[in-house]
């Protein structure tokens, strides 16, 4: 099944040539311990995921504008990727 035929915006390969999508994948693995789908898929345009992982970086933290726990925010991300069927 292709993204086409899911309705689903694709993901941009972790194996990229483009020079700004390989520094945005490697920052979010070094961040964030991987590359997050969402990440994958602001990939279409990199000035977005740009801002989108340090964003991600601290809102996955302790405080960081947030009331929520880590292991709350951990738990709600597991729960979302299971209900859209992502392997997480």
């Amino acid at each position: 099944m292709t993204a086409s035929d899911t309705g689903r915006i694709s993901m941009v390969d972790l194996d990229s040539d483009d020079t700004l999508t390989k520094l945005c994948f490697s920052a979010a693995t070094k961040m964030l311990g991987r590359v997050p789908n969402s990440h994958r898929v602001a990939a279409h345009a990199p000035f977005m995921q740009m801002m989108l992982t340090p964003f991600t970086g601290v809102m996955q933290r302790e405080g960081g504008g947030s009331c929520l726990t880590s292991k709350l925010k951990e738990m709600a991300i597991i729960k979302t990727s299971q209900t859209n069927g992502c392997s997480y």
